[in-house]
């Protein structure tokens, strides 16, 4: 039997779950830098964006009830991959600590708003 679970925030109703647990993998859409009011947060700023957009990421990992210690895989997406990889890793890092999961740094052309820098998407698991 599928134990399923998904998380969303009310504000942000794309027709996408922020995250879907199915038999303990959690899969975590896009994440980006909006406040909890939908406001974008740090225009211009790629580690005022990164911070933003981890502290999104704790918001949908605390739905399930987890921490980032679950995360097992994350891709991160940025737009200027040249400029701010160094900023972007440096503070994944300090948010990461002792934690090392697997994951992608991709360069991409634009994201879904034109002022985003940065998004990560990420799965976890459920101990």
């Amino acid at each position: 039997m599928k134990k399923i679970k998904t998380y969303n925030h009310d504000l942000w109703d794309h027709g996408i779950s922020q995250g879907f647990s199915v038999n303990g993998t959690i899969y975590i859409s896009g994440q980006f830098s909006h406040d909890l009011e939908g406001t974008f947060v740090g225009e211009g700023n790629i580690e005022a964006q990164t911070r933003q957009t981890l502290e999104n990421l704790n918001r949908v990992l605390e739905g399930f009830d987890v921490t980032k210690s679950n995360l097992a895989y994350l891709e991160i997406y940025l737009t200027n991959g040249i400029e701010h990889t160094e900023p972007v890793i440096r503070i994944f890092k300090e948010y990461m600590g002792q934690h090392r999961p697997a994951g992608s740094l991709i360069g991409v052309n634009h994201l879904a708003s034109p002022e985003q820098l940065i998004e990560i998407s990420a799965i976890a698991y459920i101990d």
